[in-house]
């Protein structure tokens, strides 16, 4: 039978002798943070079999559920990761109102992504956005988990935005 071990705290005041602390665990080296890599991001994407290409900008872009996507590196340091999609349809300018209410409405209740409207071309073009300042790295398994948050979300959103609007808008 072992003896009542009395808090830390207590022990301190009562200046009794602490066991020995525990040795530390030291990360294994694959699970540390590195920086943040346009090839790392590529790397992510073809261990899925995820179909991308470099874009004439250098950015890593592909085409899921209809709808472009584009894995920028932004920031001085390019340690900003960011997944921004474009919805496959566009919409007349004079629904401007109700299409903001409705991305208001999905910001207002999710987390991610963040949606908003463009006018491109005499049209309005909904696009959806996560990012996250990886400044001080990141492993392959949060890259992993990033790069797959801002295309499902997206995706998800998108197909949100189908089920809502009639295909004649």
């Amino acid at each position: 039978m072992t003896a009542p071990r009395t808090p830390g705290w207590l022990s301190r005041v009562l200046g009794e002798r602490s066991p020995e602390p525990a040795p530390q665990r030291r990360v294994p080296l694959q699970a540390r943070p590195t920086p943040l890599t346009r090839d790392r991001v590529a790397s992510s994407l073809s261990s899925r079999g995820y179909h991308y290409r470099v874009d004439e900008d250098g950015d890593l872009t592909g085409v899921w559920n209809d709808s472009r996507f584009w894995f920028l590196l932004l920031g001085e340091q390019r340690e900003i990761l960011q997944v921004r999609g474009r919805w496959h349809r566009q919409l007349p300018v004079d629904s401007r109102r109700a299409v903001t209410l409705a991305l208001n409405d999905w910001n207002r209740e999710r987390i991610w992504p963040k949606l908003y409207l463009r006018e491109e071309e005499g049209q309005l073009a909904v696009y959806s956005e996560v990012s996250t300042d990886l400044e001080h790295g990141v492993t392959d398994e949060q890259l992993d988990q990033l790069v797959s948050c801002g295309l499902g979300t997206g995706v998800q959103s998108f197909a949100s935005f189908d089920s809502l609007l009639p295909p004649s808008v």
